[in-house]
């Protein structure tokens, strides 16, 4: 059966006079690595879960990207790391948010997947949790870049605020591997500035985050707070259950919701078919494909080839 993965690294005000060339060419450069490394692990027989956490680590250790390193800073000047992974199979999950310390946060939520007992665990418990599984640890030195202490800098200039075209965004995967099994993992640093534990819908499963075999997987990127009141994830997923929707169908008409709502974002989706759709009501999204038929695909901008 064929294989699928798709990878976003954000949605938002992308387009040429916001995107410099550099960063053009960093961010087409780590989709591609990340590309390669979820495809290797489903062209080697691997399932769809271990693909999507080793596609979106890539992302993590990528600092063009807002998650792991080049994680956003908080009102505080501090690193709040969120990030969750779920198996279309059994629905097993995991979730974590405002992890510290956590090298790769979406590695903190596999290990909250495979232990069990738990699927969302928060703050210092995260934090505690993942010294109790030996995970990799890095400090504030090694998330933070100049570009996000420029961007606090310009946040504390300006008086603060919240935009909800943001540039920068979440990262994520999707796949199906070749045993017809989905699974999504999303990861992020949230958004510039933000206070009191606030937590958008990168973590919560159904919002940011959601696979089933019955339906789809889905990884979400935009204005958190919207996407929480749509129950994104779980809503494309049960538009294709329910209506017998195509992924693109379900993924445009929900993303029409949250456009309703006065959200901006993208999602992905891969279906347990082979299935893959990707959709956007932004200027553009981080985004790519592979699948193994050949077909591959690294994109920014909305009017690049899809």
């Amino acid at each position: 059966m064929t294989w699928t993965l798709v990878i976003h690294g954000g949605a938002g005000k992308l387009d040429s006079e916001m995107v410099s060339p550099e960063q053009d060419t960093g961010a087409r450069a780590g989709l591609s690595r990340a590309l390669n490394t979820g495809s290797k692990v489903l062209a080697d027989g691997g399932g769809a879960l271990d693909a999507v956490e080793a596609a979106v680590r890539v992302l993590e250790d990528d600092p063009h990207f807002n998650s792991g390193r080049g994680a956003v800073f908080t009102h505080d000047g501090t690193l709040e790391l969120d990030a969750a992974i779920m198996d279309g199979r059994t629905r097993a999950a995991g979730a974590v948010a405002a992890a510290t310390a956590t090298r790769n946060p979406v590695g903190l939520a596999r290990a909250i997947l495979d232990d069990g007992h738990h699927v969302f665990l928060a703050g210092k418990g995260a934090d505690a949790f993942s010294l109790e599984r030996d995970l990799p640890q890095a400090d504030a030195a090694w998330f933070a870049t100049d570009e996000r202490r420029r961007q606090f800098a310009e946040f504390q200039a300006n008086g603060g605020g919240f935009d909800v075209d943001m540039k920068y965004g979440t990262v994520g995967a999707v796949a199906c591997d070749t045993l017809g099994h989905v699974a999504a993992a999303t990861s992020t640093g949230g958004v510039t500035g933000k206070r009191w534990g606030r937590i958008g819908d990168t973590p919560v499963i159904g919002a940011g985050t959601f696979a089933d075999d019955r339906a789809c997987a889905v990884s979400c990127t935009g204005s958190g707070e919207f996407f929480l009141r749509v129950g994104v994830g779980h809503e494309i997923a049960a538009r294709v259950r329910l209506s017998g929707e195509s992924l693109q169908v379900a993924a445009d008409a929900v993303l029409a919701e949250v456009k309703a709502l006065g959200g901006t974002g993208g999602v992905i989706v891969a279906g347990p078919d082979g299935d893959m759709a990707w959709g956007f009501n932004t200027v553009g999204m981080y985004r790519g494909r592979a699948s193994s038929v050949g077909s591959r695909t690294v994109a920014i901008y909305a009017n690049e080839p899809a």
